[in-house]
């Protein structure tokens, strides 16, 4: 069985806190929609949807690359 190629916002908040281990609840999403800075969306009828590879993207952006030391982190943010 295919896994649903769109996920309502709160289980696209779940995947991310799931798969990345990232805090992120509904609301958080809700309020990002509004002001920006969020994950890409698309609507169907009244529903936002997402889709599971703009929820890797997203949380991806969110992450400094990867550091052998503290000291290197400095630069990365």
């Amino acid at each position: 069985m295919v896994a649903n190629q769109f996920l309502r916002r709160d289980e696209a908040a779940a995947y991310i806190r799931d798969t990345y281990n990232l805090p992120c609840a509904k609301t958080y999403l809700d309020v990002l929609a509004s002001v920006g800075g969020g994950p890409a969306f698309r609507r169907i009828g009244r529903w936002p949807v997402y889709e599971r590879a703009d929820l890797d993207t997203w949380a991806h952006q969110r992450m400094t690359p990867k550091v052998t030391s503290t000291a290197a982190l400095r630069g990365a943010a």
